[in-house]
């Protein structure tokens, strides 16, 4: 009964969709939305913050899933609740959308409508049209490419981070249009705000202590672990014990799960120890503050690379993501930037060598950050509202 109800309304909102996107646009009213709604984050936020500060004569609002206006409302910011009649008729109204990830399939755009697609995220695991073979809920493989390639048909513009993603965008998303290859405007503020005075600012704010060394261990989700559509679950393979004892009185652990993963993780009795950040408003602070990443096949390290600080892989499954779950494009046990493990006690060894390192990267961090960081300059966001907003 559920579904066919969410199935009546869909069909209401997309006729009054088609109807009302007939009508003239206001050409000065823009809708940013990232992570389904979920968050004030990413590049979405970074070309608003732009705008905001150059452009204010735009009429700026925020789709927020209503599960997540209790984590914006402090903002200052003009919000709507994500597929709420009001989010209809201004979505319906607005010049451009602006997002890093897709929007409800059912949704029509109106052809006076610029869509500015950011995406969140430089390439390692295959995507799209280049997946061999889907492994999540509610679909299949022949199902997600059409779904994905058709929903990529609306964008007017992508942002591309670099060379190197510009050419698998085009391929994976049979993309056409405008590609603005522009570097992420998410990544202007690691570029604009490295300091000491700002690190130790968000680590008070944060409740961290300024006298430790922070690790922070952001993750990826797996395609095939999930609760139900759209609620992937997340196994913390990390032995807390042990790294507590061994690295507890001059570190702690932050940890940032993916905006897919559902659940919280149990930490009770790491309390002083592991501080969980999966809800903390936006990873860009994160970075900032880590001085050490930990991750895995997640795009977080071409982002944390601008920083040029070190960081280790903790990839347990390495071979079963890379062989059964999605593939790489290029060969990741070569060219990460930092060590690949698979224990706790390996990430441990990693970190003290680190120390005897004086925390420099180590040598291949250079070499990936002229591939896949050259273009990150603190300007990003000016180059892409200066090319859509035009």
């Amino acid at each position: 009964m559920r579904r066919i109800i969410s199935s009546l309304i869909q069909r209401i909102f997309k006729i009054a969709f088609l109807i009302l996107g007939k009508l003239p646009a206001n050409k000065k009213l823009v809708i940013f939305e990232s992570f389904l709604g979920k968050q004030y984050s990413d590049s979405p936020r970074a070309i608003y913050e732009y705008m905001k500060k150059h452009h204010p004569e735009y009429d700026m609002y925020w789709s927020v899933d209503r599960r997540s206006i209790k984590q914006l409302e402090h903002n200052d910011i003009k919000y709507v609740s994500r597929l709420s009649v009001r989010w209809l008729l201004l979505m319906a109204k607005a010049k451009y959308w602006v997002t890093n990830s897709r929007l409800p399939l059912w949704i029509p755009k109106p052809k006076r409508t610029i869509y500015l697609q950011t995406w969140h995220g430089t390439p390692l695991k295959r995507l799209a049209a280049d997946m061999e073979e889907v492994h999540m809920p509610g679909t299949n493989s022949k199902m997600y490419k059409e779904n994905f390639l058709k929903e990529a048909s609306k964008w007017d513009y992508l942002v591309s981070p670099n060379a190197y993603s510009t050419e698998i965008f085009k391929r994976a998303f049979g993309f056409k249009e405008k590609m603005i290859e522009s570097g992420y405007p998410r990544n202007d503020f690691l570029i604009n705000n490295n300091n000491r005075t700002r690190v130790n600012d968000i680590k008070k704010a944060c409740k961290l202590p300024v006298d430790k060394k922070i690790i922070l261990y952001a993750p990826t989700w797996r395609d095939n672990q999930f609760h139900a559509i759209g609620k992937y679950k997340f196994d913390l393979q990390m032995d807390l014990k042990m790294l507590k004892a061994a690295l507890g009185d001059n570190y702690v652990i932050g940890l940032r799960m993916h905006y897919l993963v559902a659940e919280n993780l149990d930490l009770e009795g790491y309390e002083d120890f592991v501080f969980d950040f999966s809800y903390h408003e936006d990873i860009r602070e994160l970075y900032l503050i880590a001085d050490i990443l930990i991750t895995d096949y997640s795009s977080v390290f071409f982002d944390y690379a601008n920083l040029k600080r070190p960081m280790i892989f903790y990839v347990y499954d390495i071979e079963d993501y890379r062989d059964n779950l999605r593939g790489f494009y290029f060969d990741f046990e070569k060219k990460a930037p930092g060590p690949l493990v698979k224990r706790t006690d390996e990430i441990i060894e990693e970190v003290k060598k680190l120390e005897k390192r004086n925390f420099v990267p180590f040598e291949t961090t250079e070499t990936f950050y002229k591939q896949f960081c050259y273009l990150e300059d603190g300007h990003a966001s000016e180059r892409v509202v200066k090319e859509v907003f035009k």
